[in-house]
């Protein structure tokens, strides 16, 4: 089974830095990939990245290209987040994902929430 433990969020002003972690413990064939994807109130799940374990490559969502930057620590099994330049438009509830693919997710984090002031 896996379990994902995300944790990093918090407040922060616009133009700041926040890093988010997210703790695998239980990988298998079918969690090779990492993600980070966010929720806003009333809204849809959207993508933000995506990283593989096996070849580390990423994928980005247009959002945060040039601003967030995915990492994984395989001795961890953590994957980081580090968000550059925040918007008060990054603000929803960030969620931890693991699956197959760098687009496909079956397990979940319980998520964290990030707050950007204007």
């Amino acid at each position: 089974q896996v379990q994902l433990v995300e944790s990093g969020g918090g407040l922060v002003q616009a133009g700041g830095s926040l890093r988010l972690s997210c703790a695998q413990s239980g990988r298998t064939f079918s969690s090779d990939a990492m993600g980070w994807l966010r929720q806003a109130p009333g809204e849809e799940r959207r993508f933000v990245a995506a990283i593989s374990w096996s070849d580390g490559m990423t994928t980005y969502a247009d959002s945060g290209k040039g601003r967030f930057t995915i990492s994984r620590d395989n001795a961890k099994n953590t994957v980081n987040l580090q968000m550059n330049s925040l918007k008060p438009e990054d603000t929803p509830v960030y969620y931890c994902a693991a699956g197959p693919s760098r687009r496909i997710f079956n397990y979940w984090g319980q998520g964290t929430q990030v707050a950007v002031s204007s």
